[in-house]
């Protein structure tokens, strides 16, 4: 795996190495030596998924507060999606700052999202799937998020909005902390 610093302070774009033969190929997608190595975390106690059935879905902007805030891995593994990260961490060098990336199962990219990432994506094909390894318990309490069209970050999205959940069309506007 070769991984990629991005323009958000600690944010990992993570590139598979794969083994191709006339079968086609084979990869890790995750290894605890070469992450552990990089400073990642390694200890993920939920794999999750999910799929979206229309493009220009979007689901997020979600995060966990402290003390379950959570590192997320994240990969494309059907169709295609514009996945956004929020760097919501008071005291970072990109606090505020956002970041779009394109993840599909043709580009075998991956994206190691810190604690502190507000965390969104916008699905840009029809069923489209995404795999999560997820460093923290799910906690109901601790939810929480942005709007994908909040004020504050003025994220661009490709698509028209084909879907979103009343959750996340709800979340009140951000206020930055001093």
């Amino acid at each position: 795996m070769l991984f990629r610093r991005t323009k958000l302070a600690d944010v990992r774009l993570i590139e598979l190495e794969p083994a191709v033969d006339e079968r086609g190929f084979f990869a890790r997608t995750f290894c605890t030596r070469e992450f552990g190595a990089e400073g990642l975390e390694t200890n993920f106690v939920q794999h999750s998924i999910s799929s979206t059935t229309r493009a220009g879905s979007i689901r997020g902007m979600h995060f966990q507060r402290h003390p379950h805030a959570e590192v997320k891995l994240i990969r494309c593994i059907a169709g295609a999606i514009h996945d956004v990260l929020i760097d919501l961490r008071p005291g970072s060098p990109t606090y505020l700052e956002w970041e779009a990336y394109e993840l599909t199962p043709h580009n075998r990219l991956q994206l190691y999202a810190p604690p502190g990432f507000a965390h969104g994506f916008q699905t840009l094909a029809p069923d489209s799937a995404v795999a999560y390894l997820i460093s923290a318990f799910y906690a109901a309490d601790a939810a929480a998020g942005v709007r994908h069209d909040d004020p504050a970050f003025k994220i661009a999205w490709p698509l028209p909005v084909a879907d979103i959940s009343a959750k996340d069309r709800a979340w009140p506007d951000y206020k930055p902390n001093p």
